[in-house]
């Protein structure tokens, strides 16, 4: 099993202080981890790079009920 340990996690332009909703995101060796700001220690959700790529076309597109 490798190690999952991304250097450039980045906050969403859309996370705020004012409902607790911070997600950020971060990569390595072709795969995307995401993570909740407030309890990074809980670890992240970790997808391979096309299938997070999938995933943002499909939020952005309404594709998805959110």
């Amino acid at each position: 099993m490798s190690t999952f340990e991304p250097r450039n996690w980045r906050k969403s332009r859309h996370s705020n202080g004012e409902y607790g909703s911070c997600v950020e995101a971060g990569s390595d060796q072709g795969r995307v981890g995401i993570r909740d700001t407030t309890d990074r220690q809980a670890g992240a959700i970790i997808l391979p790079a096309p299938h997070f790529a999938a995933v943002l076309t499909a939020a952005r597109t309404g594709a998805l009920d959110l």
